[in-house]
């Protein structure tokens, strides 16, 4: 029995589906009131539970053989250290916790890059850097950087476990969406009037799908991979937008000053509007940091591949159209 946890998030709902393709017996673990759309009708067994509760979780973890532990929240906004360190930091430690009690197989942790501590530019970030809770960007790195020392710890107890760590996740399968999809979205519907500098790496949600799945299959218990995409500069990915909808990208350059004082006065405003965040103080300061990422351990270990960014950013664009959401 593979149990997955966070099963109806972007990555969690992709990687039902494919390891339903491959036969597997599957519990997806969804909190309470939430929208199950996208594992709907592929036979999985759909059990209530909320990580930061470990009765709860160890009660889900029943006959559980493989644990892909994916729930988290993911935010660009400020305030939510609280509910950051509920869910990511309590709730990994249930997990953890849970799996040594009901003496699961293996665990499988998605953690995120940006765990890790950054290196000074022109340096790569691989996975020789060590996750530091301390000297690390934003409460969400923080919360992830805590819950991989976690699932350390648990290993140090007996547990065999694998984290994996991907940079900015793209692609089809974008229910919610994500923060990156929101950001297509709002390009091609016009509503962005100028754009950031900076780059980052993306990847797509079907590669880290099969990253997770490989890392699981061949991945060293108590390591860590990288899954890295493409880097790409703002610009240019706007500009691939612009050529696959005929939609005119935003070609006014913000400032870093304005950007930097914008974000430190609009988190005030989208509370007030409770409208998403389109850019906050911390995407200005990720688009400036350093985003040399290499996946050469997983390409290497795991036999991790990926595919060209515009062929993820073109299937994006198509199933947001497919979906009404463009």
């Amino acid at each position: 029995m593979i149990v997955v946890t966070g099963a109806t998030g972007h990555i969690g709902s992709v990687l039902v589906h494919e390891l339903h393709l491959r036969g597997e017996k599957i519990r997806a673990i969804v909190p309470q009131f939430e929208d199950t759309t996208p594992i709907n009708g592929l036979g999985v067994e759909i059990v209530e539970g909320d990580v930061r509760r470990i009765e709860s979780i160890t009660q889900a973890l029943k006959e559980g053989d493989v644990v892909y532990h994916l729930a988290g929240i993911v935010t660009i906004e400020q305030g939510k250290s609280g509910l950051l360190s509920q869910v990511n930091v309590v709730g990994t430690r249930n997990v953890v916790e849970a799996c040594l009690r009901r003496g699961v197989r293996r665990l499988i942790y998605i953690s995120s890059v940006h765990a890790l501590q950054e290196p000074p530019h022109g340096t790569i970030i691989d996975e020789t850097l060590p996750y530091a809770p301390d000297k690390v960007l934003g409460d969400y790195a923080k919360s992830k950087a805590q819950a991989s020392l976690a699932v350390l710890e648990g290993v140090r107890r007996g547990l065999d476990a694998v984290i994996v760590c991907p940079t900015g996740v793209i692609g089809p399968n974008d229910y919610r969406p994500s923060e990156m999809g929101q950001l297509i979205i709002n390009v091609i519907r016009g509503k962005l009037k100028g754009y950031l500098d900076g780059a980052y790496d993306f990847v797509d949600v079907r590669d880290v799908v099969k990253g997770l799945i490989s890392a699981c299959e061949k991945g060293r218990g108590g390591e860590s991979y990288i899954l890295s995409g493409e880097r790409i500069t703002v610009r240019d990915l706007f500009s691939i937008v612009e050529e696959i909808t005929g939609v005119k990208a935003p070609s006014f350059k913000v400032p870093a000053w304005l950007a930097r004082t914008a974000g430190k006065i609009t988190p005030l405003y989208y509370r007030l509007t409770k409208k998403r965040p389109l850019f906050t103080s911390y995407s200005v300061e990720v688009l400036s940091s350093n985003s040399v990422v290499s996946s050469k351990k997983a390409r290497n270990e795991l036999g991790y591949q990926t595919r060209p960014l515009e062929e993820s950013i073109k299937d994006t664009i198509q199933w947001f159209r497919d979906n009404g959401r463009v």
